[in-house]
């Protein structure tokens, strides 16, 4: 498993090449992927803001994520990471987000979305980018699983845009 912080520091190297700010949009990670990002001295150069929209009105209330969309596609659905992405995107000044919502467990489980389901979001200018995975573990593990993805995915996202 590769290392956050040595993964944030390469998604910081990355982001200062290209003049591009992250910004992060957080519930089941609880702002791990800001705090790995901040862990890096300097990233105050490429790092402008997290959220933390842990219930679903913050996420229709910071991120403008429509209402409409839990109930058509329920909180831990691609379509909600993606409009938290693109909802970081829109307020912040950053050129680049990542998303997650997820069941970290050990509770939550519904049909079709067992414990462990995580579903990603990236967005810029150039579009937006999804994924939904399941990973095994405990609460914990599944956090911390989600964090490195996120930041992988981030990585990967630069390379393409």
């Amino acid at each position: 498993m590769d290392d956050i912080i040595d993964l944030a520091a390469r998604a910081g190297r990355a982001l200062q090449q290209k003049g591009w700010l992250l910004a992060t949009a957080e519930s089941c990670t609880g702002g791990g992927v800001a705090q790995a990002v901040t862990e890096i001295a300097g990233s105050s150069e490429w790092f402008d803001c997290g959220y933390i929209t842990y219930s679903n009105a913050s996420k229709t209330e910071m991120l403008d994520v429509p209402a409409a969309l839990f109930a058509q596609h329920g909180t831990v659905s691609e379509e909600i990471a993606a409009a938290m992405a693109e909802g970081a995107l829109a307020n912040s000044n950053a050129h680049i987000t990542l998303s997650t919502t997820g069941i970290a467990g050990p509770g939550g489980a519904v049909p079709g979305k067992p414990v462990g389901t995580v579903c990603f979001g990236w967005a810029s200018g150039d579009g937006t980018h999804t994924e939904r995975l399941v990973f095994a573990g405990d609460r914990h593990a599944v956090r911390e699983q989600t964090v490195e993805h996120a930041l992988k995915g981030l990585l990967r996202f630069l390379e393409q845009h």
